[in-house]
């Protein structure tokens, strides 16, 4: 049988609402056993994350973030998906490493936001305008139709550009669009805070992507105090990411209070005044729940 190699273009196939119904299913089998290494080089990044769920299978991701690629015009994160079979442990596709990252980074997110966000949120703030960007406008207006779309970013000519592309709206001023916003999602590269707690308002849900260091974080203490704090994986998240690490260490937050992560969706709920926060950490176990569902999906398709 020859390996399958599943392109990007298998994303013809994919359907967001399908993915993260099936992600949550994912979240019954056995717990995942992940083991993560970095390696740094100044701002670039070799990450190496590997899992293992019994009955699904086991995945090795290696993935390098070069944050100076965009000035390039380069992506700035690359790298390479290997699926392994669960009975026999060999080889089993090998799969594109942005279609996996695409549907991971933004299912996981879109997975808690069903969840966590009012379902008739009407305004949705995109913070940064990087790929992950355009991808989160596609899949938040899959789940949220009546739903219209601001983009914030530093770099204002690449906000524009986004927005031309997508039919946002660019927002000059941060703080404004985040008060105004009923969701707001970010993914950027900063280590240093964006989103302020003082901003935020009842009702709201805030969706925290980009930190994956322990140098990185998207919002204040002031936002996590004020927040129901949920993530995708208390074990991946809390003591590898600094948007956990910075405001546990200040005593801002213990990790009591912490709600849960996705091994405990049943407690993924909201009063309609919380305002809740989602940390996207991801995972290889993410990585090889995704890689699943988009394995099945072509091969049922083909």
């Amino acid at each position: 049988m020859t390996l399958p190699i599943v392109p990007f273009e298998a994303e013809r196939h994919l359907d967001w609402i399908a993915f993260t119904d099936f992600l949550a299913r994912a979240h019954d089998a056995p717990r995942a056993e992940v083991s993560d290494s970095f390696l740094y080089r100044g701002n670039d990044t070799l990450l190496n994350r590997a899992a293992w769920i019994d009955g699904m299978g086991s995945l090795v991701k290696t993935a390098t973030i070069f944050p100076g690629n965009t000035q390039q015009g380069l992506a700035s994160v690359n790298g390479g998906v290997s699926l392994f079979s669960d009975t026999t442990g060999q080889l089993e596709a090998l799969l594109d490493f942005h279609l996996v990252t695409k549907w991971k980074t933004v299912g996981d997110s879109l997975l808690a936001a069903r969840r966590l966000a009012r379902p008739d949120s009407r305004t949705i703030l995109v913070v940064g305008a990087g790929t992950v960007a355009t991808s989160l406008i596609e899949a938040y207006g899959v789940a949220f139709p009546n739903a219209s779309f601001q983009v914030w970013n530093r770099n204002r000519a690449r906000g524009r550009a986004l927005c031309d592309q997508t039919g946002a709206t660019l927002a000059d001023d941060l703080e404004a669009a985040v008060r105004s916003a009923d969701i707001v999602t970010s993914a950027t590269m900063t280590t240093e805070p964006l989103i302020r707690g003082d901003w935020l308002k009842p009702g709201q849900h805030i969706d925290l992507i980009g930190a994956f260091r322990p140098d990185m974080r998207e919002a204040d203490d002031t936002a996590i105090m004020r927040a129901r704090v949920f993530m995708d994986s208390i074990d991946t998240t809390v003591e590898h990411i600094g948007e956990l690490i910075a405001p546990i260490a200040s005593g801002a937050i213990s990790r009591g209070d912490i709600v849960a992560d996705f091994y405990n969706l049943s407690a993924f709920s909201r009063e309609p005044e919380d305002i809740t926060l989602f940390k996207n950490g991801g995972g290889a176990h993410l990585d090889l729940m995704t890689s699943r569902y988009i394995l099945e999906a072509w091969l049922a398709a083909e």
